[in-house]
């Protein structure tokens, strides 16, 4: 299934039919030449309204872990973005609702078929985490991402950049001090092959 068909089953899939219907297209990034694939929630509010991923002040902050700009994340077909649902879920209590259960499982397998150079998956947050670890992930995600070094080299767990986790960064310098600097020159390490 070529990249159109694919965008077209997603579209006509009746999962995805409301939002097909209200003229919402499904926001991921597959370029075949990816070395690093993103995996996050879904799409924010803004995300979808721009059809930019990671087009806020979280796309800002994970660029700035990674090491890298605007320009090479967005325009260098080295990063793919498979969200855990492809469309934004809505506002919920306390942020956006959860992604839909079973999409990823629908369409990561038949998007990464595409991807043969793909050397990285960077898991942002809870339900990447737990799609893609299963069993392997620790008891929470602070533990998950404490003992990143236990899934490399093909996955490195992160928490959210969103600006709502300034708590929980004050609260694990760790992170900046030990993990940002091993996750940027693996970054740097696969974009420079």
């Amino acid at each position: 299934m070529d990249e159109i068909n694919l965008l077209q089953a997603i579209m006509q899939d009746k999962e995805n039919q409301l939002y097909s219907l209200s003229g919402i297209e499904p926001l991921f990034s597959a370029p075949n030449t990816a070395r690093i694939v993103l995996v996050g929630q879904a799409p924010g509010r803004i995300a979808q309204e721009t059809r930019l991923f990671w087009n806020d002040r979280s796309g800002e902050r994970l660029r700035e872990w990674m090491g890298v700009d605007y320009q090479k994340f967005y325009h260098s077909g080295l990063f793919a973005v498979l969200p855990m649902d492809f469309y934004y879920p809505g506002k919920g209590k306390s942020g956006d609702l959860p992604p839909r259960k079973d999409f990823a499982a629908k369409w990561h397998p038949l998007i990464l078929k595409k991807l043969p150079q793909v050397e990285l998956f960077l898991l942002i947050g809870a339900y990447a985490q737990q799609y893609y670890l299963g069993l392997q992930m620790k008891k929470n995600v602070t533990e998950t991402v404490r003992h990143f070094q236990d899934y490399l080299p093909k996955y490195f767990p992160l928490v959210h950049p969103s600006p709502r986790n300034q708590i929980w960064l004050a609260n694990n310098p760790w992170f900046e001090e030990e993990l940002v600097p091993v996750l940027k020159e693996r970054i740097h390490r696969i974009l420079t092959k």
